[in-house]
């Protein structure tokens, strides 16, 4: 299988990319700056968080639109000051975090972020300039949209991952050469579910589709070993997982775990 040459700094870590998903959100209490920091601690170099912005336009790594689910707090977040929000605790016990916090912490940990709002972009595209970032960042979305404004916002230079429609293509075109074109590759991985509408998605065709247009294929989330093992061996480029103990684990067993 040909093994696509990185297209941007995010990407040039040692494959297959390890990354725990909200800073292992089985394992840790999720988005929260100590689950971050166990990640870090067990060897992690790839974390996966989201961001949203608050009325004020301050950003935040906190996936929910809303307060209540994870914190003693309740409110939309878009629609509350950060005076407010910095006041919520995740699990009753942990702040939320800043995303500038979380960028200038490690200077060697890459952030794999999921744009959540459209609103989110700019204060975003803001704070990526002035902590020079740039290089280590990929940026995702459930919206085509908002991942193509991400990019006029930052430029080529930024990392994405295909959008929904660019799956759709690319998984299309793994099975038609006649819809090769419908993929535009602008990206530099496809970041994709286990399975979509209650079927596999990921197999050697999606794979190899992938590969042949130089896209990385991270899966998510995968939190059982022998998903893990069947993933590794199908040869996927990296793997989001809520349970990083359990991953590395899997990795360390198989001789392809390093932290460098």
């Amino acid at each position: 299988m040909v093994v696509p040459v990185p297209r941007f700094p995010f990407l040039d870590g040692p494959l297959p990319l390890a990354m725990a998903h909200r800073g292992g959100a089985i394992e840790h209490v999720e988005n929260t700056a100590s689950a971050f920091q166990a990640c870090v601690d067990l060897g992690y170099r790839y974390l996966e968080t989201d961001v949203r912005a608050t009325a004020d336009g301050v950003l935040v790594a906190f996936h929910d639109p809303v307060l209540d689910r994870v914190t003693d707090r309740t409110g939309r977040i878009d629609a509350l000051p950060w005076r407010e929000v910095e006041g919520a605790l995740i699990g009753g016990r942990e702040p939320v975090v800043l995303l500038e916090d979380l960028l200038t912490a490690w200077p060697d940990v890459r952030f794999n972020i999921d744009l959540k709002a459209a609103g989110v972009l700019a204060p975003l595209a803001a704070l990526v300039r002035r902590t020079g970032t740039l290089d280590r960042i990929c940026l995702a979305s459930f919206s085509d949209a908002r991942v193509a404004a991400a990019r006029r916002l930052l430029g080529p230079e930024l990392c994405t991952s295909l959008g929904p429609k660019g799956v759709a293509a690319l998984r299309l075109s793994s099975y038609s050469p006649r819809a090769a074109g419908l993929v535009r590759i602008q990206a530099g991985c496809a970041q994709v579910p286990l399975h979509l509408g209650g079927r596999p998605l990921v197999d050697e065709r999606f794979i190899a589709a992938a590969h042949e247009r130089s896209l990385q294929v991270h899966v998510w989330t995968v939190d059982d070993p022998d998903e893990a093992d069947r993933m590794l061996d199908l040869g996927v480029d990296g793997i989001m997982t809520d349970r990083p103990q359990m991953l590395r684990e899997v990795y360390e067993r198989r001789g392809i775990w390093t932290t460098t």
